[in-house]
């Protein structure tokens, strides 16, 4: 059963409502992790070790001893219902992300599928405004298996802000404020890697069909500006390359990818905003010698 999309100003409350009850049933299975900073490259990252992933884990062994031949569940056709918050719109209903390690870590998904592979679209760019405009938060995206997509059916994600403490809400501002920019995009000189970064007009609000059209716009601009054009696979729109996507209030960084690891440190999007995990001590003690920025490098382009 899904639900329609909250007016305005209620749907942080039906998210927090519906977190409770999916914990209530064990719809919601966090994972518990300890989070540590460290200071690189002028970020503070922040860290979070995992203490238990022995729920996710098994999950996933159950998915991938599946006998051969065996169809891979969608997790997402059909949903679990008690993860559901609201529809959005007739293309895209908002989860909880099962297994989530920032609490109310959110999915914008299609409601029929498309791969992940194929371009965010402006129904997509309008699904993620919808849900942006009423509350503090990241939106972000992962293009494929190398650059940390774990399911091929299209969705993007958002997490609350502030991602932790302390530090600024998102650690990667700081360098964001220094980009240079020409015609609405450019780079980030902080930034040790290939990337593209551009802003996008927001005066009408986040909600507005010309936000969705201004942010559309700007990706692709990103897209083609950061070496990964678009190319044609049955007459749609699909990335030549992976990636992944951030997507604040007003801007937008969009960073090829070539590897989902990096000597056993698994790299998402959300580690380009500032934020990376790591499974255990040794990760850690990995992404202390390395430091994070250099891992964010090798995991590039």
């Amino acid at each position: 059963m899904t639900l329609p999309f909250p007016e305005p100003g209620s749907l942080w409350p039906a998210i927090l409502r519906q977190s409770r009850r999916a914990l209530d049933c064990g719809a919601l299975r966090p994972i518990d992790t300890v989070q540590a900073t460290i200071d690189d490259a002028g970020m503070t990252f922040l860290v979070r070790q995992v203490s238990s992933v022995a729920r996710k884990d098994e999950d996933r062994a159950r998915r991938e001893s599946a006998p051969p031949g065996t169809v891979r569940v969608n997790p997402f056709l059909p949903c679990d219902d008690d993860l559901v918050v609201a529809d959005i719109g007739d293309s895209h209903i908002l989860l909880l992300n099962k297994f989530n390690v920032i609490d109310q870590h959110l999915l914008v998904v299609t409601r029929r599928f498309e791969p992940q592979s194929a371009l965010i679209d402006l129904a997509d760019f309008t699904a993620l405004f919808a849900c942006l405009d009423q509350f503090d938060g990241l939106g972000f995206y992962n293009g494929g298996p190398e650059a940390g997509a774990s399911q091929p059916h299209k969705h993007l994600q958002i997490v609350p802000l502030p991602l932790g403490r302390p530090g600024p809400a998102l650690p990667v501002e700081p360098l964001v404020a220094a980009a240079r920019l020409r015609d609405g995009t450019g780079v980030v000189p902080g930034l040790p890697f290939a990337h593209a970064f551009g802003r996008f007009d927001v005066s009408r609000g986040m909600n507005a069909p010309a936000t969705a059209h201004s942010a559309w716009a700007c990706y692709r601009a990103l897209l083609d500006a950061a070496g990964v054009p678009p190319v044609d696979v049955d007459g749609k729109a699909h990335q030549s390359a992976p990636y992944n996507l951030l997507v604040a209030r007003d801007w937008m960084l969009l960073v090829p990818r070539s590897v989902a690891t990096v000597d056993g440190i698994a790299v998402n999007a959300l580690g380009y905003a500032g934020s990376l995990f790591v499974r255990d001590e040794a990760q850690m003690r990995t992404a202390e010698r390395l430091g994070p920025m250099k891992v964010l490098a090798r995991a590039g382009r």
